[in-house]
């Protein structure tokens, strides 16, 4: 399959599910805003698949009048190198996934992050460590205290009490903003050594 078919096919694939989701959002559920409570329970999958669907019709459009690179390039979509990429990574995926079974979601982020960026990407320590064990933190306290959508700790929940006291005790809303606004920053430190490291080998 050439680079010119594939983006027509994934064009009209995702057009197709963009309407999908539209229809199973606007199926018994509000898209509009609800006086006095806000966006009704199907706005924002509704909505967002909408604009989903614009994108894929402006790449189906721009496919036709061949006006990008790929609309015009008859190369192989997916080389050895990079199906050998994607097959590990779905993979990796599907460990991360039966993991959250046993260990929990963060923890098998854990280890998936710190495979795929230092075995697979081949980063270095500083920024492989703060981003494995960093991302994880920064979901958890996301989903638990923001969203309070908890996600599968398996059989390690119990580890987790700590930090439960902190999202639910005194001052918990203070450490949480602490948290979500001050990993990115700190985040920003291992990014500029990795990106100074990567221009002062070039």
């Amino acid at each position: 399959m050439t680079v010119r078919t594939a983006e027509l096919v994934m064009g009209v694939f995702m057009a197709l599910v963009s309407i999908g989701l539209m229809y199973k959002s606007a199926d018994g559920l509000a898209i509009g805003w609800i006086p006095g409570s806000g966006p009704g329970a199907g706005a924002w999958p509704f909505w967002l698949s909408a604009g989903m669907l614009l994108s894929c019709l402006a790449i189906i459009y721009r496919w036709f009048a061949r006006a990008t690179p790929e609309s015009n390039s008859d190369q192989p979509y997916i080389g050895r190198q990079e199906f050998n990429i994607i097959a590990t990574t779905i993979v990796a995926l599907f460990f991360l996934l039966l993991g959250s079974h046993f260990i929990g979601m963060y923890f098998s982020m854990v280890l998936f992050l710190l495979f795929y960026l230092k075995v697979l990407g081949g980063h270095g320590w500083a920024l492989s460590g703060f981003l494995t064990l960093a991302t994880p933190t920064w979901l958890f306290f996301f989903f638990e205290a923001i969203l309070q959508k908890p996600l599968p700790k398996g059989y390690l929940e119990e580890l987790f009490y700590p930090l439960y006291d902190v999202i639910y005790g005194k001052g918990g809303l203070y450490y949480t903003l602490a948290v979500l606004i001050g990993l990115p920053l700190v985040g920003c430190i291992p990014m500029a050594i990795n990106a100074f490291r990567r221009d002062s080998t070039a």
